[in-house]
């Protein structure tokens, strides 16, 4: 079987301009932050979809330090039954 060439693949070429990066949005809720409490319900739900899965940082604006203690306050809310 013979091999096409690169004719025919791939969508239209895009401009090399280089584009902006958006800014981060910070999470009014995590300015002064120092832990996460797992009793706080109303402050985990925040980050918990209604199918119970953990938003992602990039969409809370939450840096990687509060996203992993967000992370483990979810967690362990759900094994003490207390976030769903």
């Amino acid at each position: 079987m013979a091999r096409r060439g690169k004719q025919g693949r791939g969508g239209p070429r895009r401009s090399r301009k280089k584009e902006e990066a958006p800014t981060r949005r910070r999470l009014k809720v995590l300015d002064g932050l120092k832990a996460v409490n797992i009793d706080d319900y109303d402050f985990l739900r925040q980050f918990v979809t209604e199918h119970g899965k953990i938003i992602p940082g990039r969409l809370t604006g939450a840096s990687a330090k509060y996203q992993r203690a967000i992370k483990k306050g979810i967690r362990r809310g759900r094994v003490m039954g207390l976030v769903g």
